[in-house]
């Protein structure tokens, strides 16, 4: 596949306009320069399209006119696409894993908790918080991989964090921002779990995209229950479900006809 830049990215943009929230954020958020990438078969009136950032993927258009190998930059990507693209996609990896995913967004005002726990702050964050961000670890990079990073996240303006002394312990981010819906995502430390923490984060960052006048909107996995637990408490309700599918490797046939 070809990638495109910013100007032939926008100028197709329009397929992704009619999709279900967290879709059309993932892909306005794509065309933030450093925060990922679209790719098609063709740079002028393309038959397929597909956006990536950190590690999803989108799919529009039409499958025949890519071969497997053009999807073999994606393993390892969670791609939602339409069913006519499965054949495709079983074809160029050795693994598809179906996954059931839950979107909501959020309908309900609610007020941040009034009172964090004793020696916590809660508060946006700022480009001098980019170390602590990258103190969270390697298991927590996912939080700001849409942001390319760290520093990308903390200078965003688009993060809330809870603080004790200089460490996070919960944190809550637009991961995609589009014109209308921004998709959030939060995470907070193990051992500070059931503090609402989390809550404290997400309910001020709501607040922050409401004033944009943007809405908020949330994904995640059907059996998450904790997660679909904190979305009900901070006002989001459940709009659709789907299915996105967590790519393996190349398949054998294909790798071999890139190496």
């Amino acid at each position: 596949m070809i990638k495109l830049s910013h100007d032939q990215a926008a100028a197709v943009s329009h397929w992704f306009a009619a999709g279900p929230p967290g879709a059309t954020a993932l892909a306005e958020h794509a065309l933030v320069p450093g925060a990922g990438h679209w790719w098609a078969d063709r740079p002028v009136d393309p038959r397929a399209i597909a956006v990536a950032c950190a590690d999803h993927l989108l799919l529009r258009g039409d499958p025949t006119a890519l071969a497997p190998l053009a999807l073999a930059p994606f393993a390892a990507h969670h791609v939602q696409a339409p069913a006519r693209f499965l054949p495709l996609l079983s074809h160029a990896f050795d693994v598809l894993v179906p996954w059931e995913r839950m979107g909501y967004v959020r309908r309900v005002p609610v007020p941040p908790p009034s009172h964090p726990s004793r020696g916590v702050t809660v508060r946006r964050l700022t480009p001098e918080d980019a170390p602590a961000v990258a103190a969270l670890g390697a298991e927590s990079a996912w939080i700001h991989a849409s942001w390319g990073g760290p520093a990308g996240l903390a200078a965003s303006g688009h993060g809330w964090a809870a603080f004790g002394r200089d460490r996070v312990l919960a944190l809550a981010c637009t991961y995609f921002r589009g014109s209308t819906y921004e998709d959030v995502a939060c995470l907070t430390v193990s051992e500070h779990c059931r503090q609402r923490l989390a809550l404290a984060c997400v309910t001020s960052l709501c607040q922050d995209i409401t004033a944009r006048g943007h809405t908020p909107s949330w994904t995640c996995s059907g059996d998450n229950r904790p997660s679909r637990l904190l979305a009900w408490t901070a006002g989001f309700r459940l709009e659709h479900e789907y299915l996105h599918h967590l790519t393996g490797q190349p398949a054998r046939r294909v790798a071999g006809l890139a190496a």
